[in-house]
């Protein structure tokens, strides 16, 4: 289990803290959008694009997965807008592209399941990411992931930190 989902699972069991409430991502699947909140204050929220195959955790289903999670990893920190990624490494201009029409683009929050029925997110390389099809966002159409508009993704990548809790629900 990566050292990010660990802390996070720690970090859930000990006791409020007097400080500053903490940075949270909720996701909703029926409105499409990605909210982030401090506490019950609303900071930001975007458009975003769900999976088109649904809702679910099945290896192989592209489905988009609901419950807990945190935000395990951040890649791709002062790449230029539009850097298309393969296998989370950032493509050099020139090199082909994938062979995929689901193209993971600018950042990449990679999340981490927090609960039994979502532990395999992180093994299923489910993101939040930006895309190519951004005239698609605010429907269902990605491959699991949450798709979001490429300026949005990079400005949500620079307001959270790895740990932050993620919410998805239906």
């Amino acid at each position: 289990m990566p050292a990010a989902v660990r802390r996070a699972q720690q970090a859930a069991r000990l006791p409020p803290q007097a400080t500053e409430p903490p940075t949270k991502i909720d996701i909703s699947i029926p409105d499409q959008c990605l909210t982030l909140k401090r506490g019950d204050e609303t900071l930001y929220s975007y458009p975003i694009s769900t999976s088109r195959f649904g809702i679910g955790t099945e290896e192989g289903s592209f489905k988009t997965p609901t419950g807990q999670f945190c935000i395990g990893e951040k890649i791709g920190h002062d790449m230029p807008s539009g850097t298309i990624f393969q296998s989370r490494v950032p493509l050099a201009p020139g090199d082909p592209l994938p062979p995929t029409e689901d193209l993971v683009m600018s950042r990449i929050l990679w999340l981490g399941g927090l609960e039994e029925d979502n532990a395999n997110t992180r093994e299923r390389f489910i993101y939040i990411h930006g895309t190519k099809h951004e005239d698609k966002i605010g429907r269902p159409a990605s491959h699991g992931c949450i798709r979001m508009r490429n300026a949005d993704v990079i400005e949500l990548f620079d307001l959270v930190d790895e740990d932050t809790p993620v919410v998805i629900h239906e």
